[in-house]
């Protein structure tokens, strides 16, 4: 009975990371609808004072080097075709926006697989593993469940759980 709290905390992270992801996803694909990319792009500039932090990519959020998890936007993952393991720079802007930049991409290869959906998640299926993929990637590309997908994934890939997809075959 003890331990029944830290399932019920487990759980509830898991669930509010859901949420972030759904939003992040909800954000991607109202962005690629009404085009406010300009907005996003406003906010770049060459004079950025804040908080500058590294991490690594873990196929949807970004582990800082200070142990905080930061939401990577799914539209910037995507774009980006982000694989876990790659290295980000998040500045966080004194106005409180977030920039990421990928800054050490990791060793990658291209495979393909089939594209499944089990528990509102997507997956690729390549031989026996199954990755995850980000539902933004999917939507992009308007890959239905039973397409064969090419995915980019960690050249070490025994550890791997998420995978970037590439393309809709």
């Amino acid at each position: 009975m003890a331990d029944l709290p830290e399932k019920q905390i487990k759980r509830l992270r898991a669930l509010i990371q859901e949420a972030e992801t759904n939003l992040a996803a909800a954000n991607e694909l109202l962005v690629s609808l009404v085009g406010d990319d300009e907005r996003i792009q406003a906010k770049v500039s060459d004079e950025i004072l804040g908080k500058v932090i590294e991490g690594v990519f873990d196929g949807q959020n970004m582990v800082g080097s200070d142990g905080k998890t930061y939401p990577v936007p799914a539209n910037y993952a995507s774009k980006s075709k982000l694989v876990q393991g790659d290295i980000l720079k998040l500045t966080i802007a004194d106005d409180g926006a977030f920039l990421y930049k990928q800054i050490g991409p990791i060793p990658r290869k291209q495979v393909v697989g089939q594209l499944k959906l089990e528990g509102g998640h997507y997956f690729v299926s390549v031989g026996t593993k199954d990755y995850r993929v980000l539902l933004a990637s999917v939507t992009y590309f308007k890959a239905k469940p039973g397409d064969q997908v090419s995915v980019n994934v960690p050249e070490d890939d025994s550890a791997a759980e998420w995978a970037a997809l590439e393309a809709a075959l």
